[in-house]
Formats: structure tokens, sequence, C-alpha cells
């Protein structure tokens, strides 16, 4: 027990110290990688809860997929970073007022949180309701493909929509970039791509 509980405060300060290593990097391919080690020990906080699948697709999607696609995109894209920072005293006020309503908000969540007598029960219920022959994995599975099916969906709907709306946004027409027309490829004749010309010999081309 104590070695669990010496596991859970060393991964969530690694955690915590993490996240705020992402905002606080000056270099942004450092940003990401701290962001990947926040990633890690948050998988190890879900293995010390139980949820060893949570664990996983935390490490496979967001740690194999989208924080490396981050790291690409940043490594790839000719950002002046240098020049995105010379404003930031000027915005430091508004943003500094938006950071203190949200810990005053935050602080009256935690203050008012507590337990209604439903949610004891519903807690209850689902204690009853956990079979001890599956697996954490099958259990989540049955829970979120037949209770919150359609919640489920309607959640993959709008990731959707939101990846169509950022495509849409980020797809922009550039003069003098060259695209390639796959109908045009494919519609070509032998005469407009190439021609065959008699080269007499000591002559070039």
């Amino acid at each position: 027990m104590i070695i669990a509980t010496l596991a859970f405060y060393l991964f969530a300060i690694m955690t915590v110290a993490s996240a705020f290593m992402v905002i606080a990097a000056r270099n942004p391919v450092h940003s990401v990688l701290f962001l990947i080690l926040a990633f890690f020990n948050s998988a190890a906080l879900f293995v010390l809860l139980g949820a060893e699948f949570l664990a996983m697709i935390l490490v496979v999607v967001y740690v194999g997929a989208v924080a490396v696609l981050f790291l690409f995109v940043v490594m790839m894209l000719d950002i002046n970073f240098t020049e995105l920072r010379q404003g930031f005293l000027q915005y430091l006020p508004i943003g500094a007022l938006i950071g203190f309503i949200l810990l005053v908000e935050l602080l009256l969540v935690v203050g008012g949180w507590s337990l209604s007598p439903e949610a004891l029960q519903l807690e209850t219920t689902a204690k009853v309701a956990v079979n001890p022959e599956f697996t954490n994995t099958e259990q989540l599975g049955q829970l979120i493909y037949t209770k919150y099916a359609y919640l489920f969906q309607a959640a993959g709907m709008i990731l959707l929509v939101a990846m169509i709306g950022a495509i849409v946004l980020t797809h922009r027409q550039r003069a003098g970039v060259k695209k390639q027309v796959i109908a045009e490829q494919v519609y070509r004749r032998p005469e407009e791509a190439m021609a065959v010309r008699k080269v007499e010999p000591g002559q070039g081309v």
C-alpha cells in the first residue's frame, strides 16, 4: 500500500510538472516532448487505478499519434516564434484577468462540491453491476456500446465535423503552388507527354 501511494504521488507530481513545462518551455519542440512525458505519467496513473485499457489507449493514440503529429508539424512548419512572442506583454493583462476568473470559478466549484444522494445511489448500483468474471476492457466495452452507444456515436460525429471544419479552414488556395491533378494525369495522351526526335550522329539534342 505504501509503494502504491508513493508511486501515485511520484506520477502525479511528474504529470503536473510536465504539464507546466508544456506552457513554460520556450522551444515548441521541448513543449511537445514534455507533453509526451505528461501522457506517459497519466497512463501510469490509470494503471494504478486499474484501468489498463485506458492507459494503453492513452499511450497508443495520444503518444503514438497525436503527440508525434504535433512534433512533426512543429518541426516542419517554418514559424518565427520570436515574432509571435513580441506581443506577449500587450495581451498579458487580459490573459491574467481570464486566468483569475477561471481560478475563482474552480475554487467555487471545488468549495461547493458534494455528492448528492442520487450520485451515491448510482455509485452503489455501479459497484453492484460490476461482474468480476469480465476484464476491465470487456466491462468498459459493454458499457459504452450498450448503455451509451448513441452518446458515443454522437461524440464521434462531433469529432468528425470538427475535423472537416479544421481541414476546410486551413485549406487555402495559394498562388504559385503546383498541385497534382489526377484526372489530367490519367487522361494525358502519350504524344502530349513525350516527343520523338531524330538525332544525327555528332549532334546534340
